[in-house]
């Protein structure tokens, strides 16, 4: 399974090849992103982070720390 992540506003994409059933919390740690700080949408519409992968491509918007 392939997933496209483009970061806004800079327009970095990694691709994330994974198996059925990884999140994108998990694809978003194995870049080495924090998920408390991505907000992922997908057309518009945000995507929970613990939902599993089952699109093509998202967007990534980083914010800052809660903490």
């Amino acid at each position: 399974m392939l997933c496209r992540f483009t970061f806004i506003p800079d327009g970095t994409v990694l691709i994330y090849r994974g198996q059925p059933g990884d999140t994108y919390e998990g694809a978003l740690l194995s870049f080495g992103f924090n998920p408390d700080t991505a907000l992922i949408f997908h057309q518009g519409r945000s995507i929970p982070q613990d939902e599993e992968i089952e699109v093509e491509a998202v967007e990534i918007f980083l914010a800052s720390s809660r903490g």
